[in-house]
C-alpha cells in the first residue's frame, strides 16, 4: 500500500498540482457544529438521500422545497407519529416523488432518530461517532435505520457535513490498485480492511477521511 504522499502525488500530477487539488478538496464540519444540528436537519438529509438512490438526482433537487413542505419540516416528532391518512395523502402529492416505499422511510428514520435521543441525540451519536470507525457507524445505520445500506448512508453523511468516505467506483478502484480489496467492499471483513487503510492514511497524513476519500477518487 502506497504512502498517502505518493497517492497524493498521483492526484495532484492529474488535477494541475498540488495547489490546484487542495482547493478541490474540503473539510468536514467540526464535531461540535454536528453536535448542535437540528434533528430536522438530519432527517431531511438523510431523506433526500434516500430518494435520491436509484433516482435522478436532479429531479430530487428541483423538488426539494416541495419535499419540505410536504414532511413538515422534516419535524421529527411530526414525521414519526405520521398517520394513515398523512401517508396516504403523501402518496397523492405532487409535490414530492410518490413512492409509497421511500414515504414510509421517512416515519421510519424519524422513529430512529427518537431513539437515538436517549443515547445522546442524533448530532451528538451520528456527528461524534469516531473517524477512526467510520466502518462502523455505517454498520449501525444500516442495521437500524430504514434503507440506508450501501452508498446511501454514505452520501447521506457527506452532505450533512460529517467526516466520511464515499465508496464510489474511483475510491474503489484506488483500494484495489493499493491491495486493500479485491472488489466493492461490502462484508463486514471487507469494511474492516477499508477501515484499517484510511486509518493509516489519517496518520500518515493528518487529514480527515473526508479529504482522503476526494484524493483517493482524483487519483485515476
Amino acid at each position: 500500500m502506497h504512502h498517502f504522499d505518493e497517492i497524493f502525488g498521483l492526484a495532484a500530477a492529474r488535477h494541475g498540482g498540488d495547489a490546484a487539488l487542495e482547493a478541490k478538496l474540503s473539510k468536514p464540519k467540526p464535531v461540535a457544529e454536528l453536535a448542535a444540528l437540528p434533528e430536522d436537519r438530519w432527517l431531511s438529509t438523510i431523506t433526500k438521500c434516500v430518494f435520491q438512490a436509484g433516482f435522478n438526482w436532479k429531479v430530487i433537487e428541483n423538488k426539494w422545497d416541495g419535499f419540505e413542505e410536504a414532511f413538515d419540516g422534516f419535524d421529527v416528532g411530526r414525521c414519526t407519529f405520521m398517520d394513515d391518512e398523512k401517508f396516504d395523502a403523501l402518496l397523492q402529492d405532487t409535490r414530492i416523488v410518490r413512492n409509497g416505499t421511500k414515504i414510509a422511510t421517512v416515519r421510519d428514520n424519524a422513529a430512529f432518530l427518537m431513539e437515538l435521543r436517549e443515547e445522546g441525540g442524533a448530532g451528538h451519536v451520528l456527528g461524534g461517532w469516531p473517524s477512526t470507525d467510520y466502518a462502523g457507524l455505517l454498520a449501525m445505520l444500516g442495521k437500524r435505520a430504514s434503507r440506508l445500506g450501501g452508498t446511501t448512508a454514505q452520501y447521506a453523511m457527506r452532505f450533512v457535513g460529517r467526516d466520511s468516505f464515499i465508496l464510489s467506483r474511483d475510491v474503489t478502484a484506488r483500494l484495489i490498485a493499493e491491495g486493500v480489496v479485491d472488489k466493492q467492499p461490502t462484508s463486514k471483513k471487507a469494511m474492516a480492511a477499508v477501515q484499517q487503510a484510511f486509518n493509516t492514511w489519517m496518520d500518515q497524513s493528518g487529514r480527515s477521511l473526508t479529504e482522503i476519500s476526494r484524493v483517493l477518487a482524483m487519483s485515476l
